[in-house]
């Protein structure tokens, strides 16, 4: 028997999205729901998300229901619309006092009480529906407080004894912390000793490690991620509570969902290409050059950068690196993002001063973004650190080397090259330095100046598959350990 899934999360693509949670929580939601699960996604009913596109319909009997949190009162209703493509259920948790602001996170002095809120909700809603779900799927710092209140405030329902917790950490540096003055909001009464009381003392609440403490089953978004956020340079201080809990601590690499990023039918590109018609990968490569004011000829190898542009991004590498190589070697460059104003500046300077040799887009284009894919030749991810990352494995699928630092999911998902034996798709270097990504990009081009071995290079990624369908069968794996 398949058991019963509830999913919370802050962020669902396509309905809301600042980053990977949105794309994990659907897609995920979407593969559950097709397999036959009874699966049933909760995520708050944000003012920007399109009313008219996702008609959320309301629902009998759930409908301006009182909640408590600690001293705060609220009202929420729920409204349900289905996932595009798969029609997977979202329950949208509708609380204007909370959730119609004009972005979905914010540095209101009541964000903790915005996904207290949501959780409490989501349960309540299950309660209402005297649905008992056999897996309480929790993800981030938001819902973070799910598996505490599952042993606290749940105790006793008769409706919850047998659900078991699961937290996905996606990115562990955003972990919630709010003032310890703020403790009544948990309305944990003579329970307040399950806080980390180091926290307490320092003045502070983390969602996050209450959520690592307690839930019954924790993941992370790629297997060697698993093992660095329990070291001091990746933990971002939960270190220390991840090894304790390591034994229930399971690396999952994201999945892509191709039906939106493959070649072979890109709704973004005029022609298609697989393996066996690398030809029209060039014919791109040509039009796009043209297109973006390049001047360099169609043998010129192009790299790709579509990065938000923040220090994790190692883009401090690049400073001297790329000046250095653009300056020695036969090579242009595409960069599109936006981020912190120092990163911003180095690229506008860079197109200054390699004009026709390097195009920096400051924007998010998302045609653009599949453009740069299919038509370049090699994609740059120097990452600091990755918990997983996805556009290395969309380049691996459009046959676009992928240059990447072994950290997190880039270790997990891109193999470095052995001439000797014909095997991996990418390059791969270690060391957070200049040194390493000049000497990772050197290598790229002079591999790149032989023909045979690019090829064979590009058609081993174009063929690995990080298709959901298959990430999915892990956590279902992980849902089946815990149901027993």
């Amino acid at each position: 028997m398949k058991p019963g899934i509830a999913l919370l999360a802050s962020e669902v693509a396509p309905l809301s999205k600042t980053g990977g949670l949105a794309d994990v929580a659907g897609a995920l939601t979407q593969c559950l729901h097709a397999a036959g699960h009874d699966t049933r996604l909760f995520t708050p009913l944000y003012g920007a998300i399109d009313r008219w596109r996702f008609a959320p319909q309301p629902l009998e009997g759930l409908q301006r229901i009182a909640l408590q949190v600690g001293p705060h009162h609220y009202e929420f209703s729920v409204a349900r619309t289905l996932l595009p493509d798969g029609g997977a259920p979202v329950y949208l948790i509708d609380c204007p006092a909370l959730y119609d602001r004009p972005t979905l996170y914010t540095a209101d002095p009541d964000e903790h009480l915005r996904f207290l809120a949501f959780t409490r909700a989501a349960l309540l809603t299950c309660q209402r529906m005297g649905w008992a779900p056999r897996i309480l799927h929790c993800n981030d710092w938001h819902t973070a407080f799910g598996p505490l209140f599952l042993k606290t405030h749940l105790q006793r329902e008769p409706l919850f004894a047998r659900t078991r917790s699961v937290l996905t950490i996606h990115n562990i540096g955003y972990q919630g912390i709010f003032d310890a003055r703020a403790i009544a909001d948990l309305e944990l009464g003579s329970r307040t000793h399950l806080l980390h009381q180091e926290d307490l003392r320092a003045g502070r609440i983390n969602p996050l490690r209450q959520g690592i403490l307690y839930a019954d089953a924790l993941t992370t978004v790629s297997p060697t991620h698993a093992q660095e956020i329990c070291t001091a340079e990746y933990g971002m201080g939960l270190q220390d509570s991840l090894r304790m809990r390591q034994d229930v601590l399971t690396g999952i690499l994201n999945g892509v969902d191709y039906a939106v990023w493959d070649p072979r039918t890109d709704r973004h590109l005029p022609k298609h290409f697989d393996p066996d018609r690398l030809q029209v990968k060039t014919d791109l490569k040509r039009a796009f050059l043209d297109r973006m004011g390049f001047r360099v000829p169609v043998t010129t190898a192009l790299a790709g950068i579509v990065s938000r542009l923040a220090a994790q991004k190692g883009i401090d590498l690049m400073f001297g690196t790329l000046p250095r190589v653009l300056s020695a070697r036969d090579l242009a460059l595409v960069v599109l993002g936006t981020g912190d104003a120092p990163y911003e500046r180095f690229f506008a300077e860079l197109a200054g001063q390699f004009p026709g040799r390097v195009v920096f887009q400051q924007a998010y284009d998302d045609e653009l973004a599949h453009w740069i894919e299919a038509a370049s030749d090699l994609f740059l991810m120097p990452s600091r650190y990755e918990p997983c990352g996805l556009n290395q494995m969309y380049s691996l699928r459009y046959g676009t080397v992928p240059v990447v630092r072994r950290t997190g999911g880039l270790a997990d998902s891109v193999e470095h090259y052995d001439r000797a034996t014909g095997r991996g798709t990418g390059i791969v270097f270690n060391d957070f330095d200049p040194p390493a990504l000049e000497w990772a990009l050197n290598s790229a081009l002079d591999l790149y100046a032989e023909p045979a071995e690019w090829r064979r290079m590009m058609h081993n990624g174009m063929t690995r598959d990080f298709s959901w369908g298959r990430q999915a069968e892990k956590y279902v794996e992980v849902y089946q350990r815990l149901a027993g």
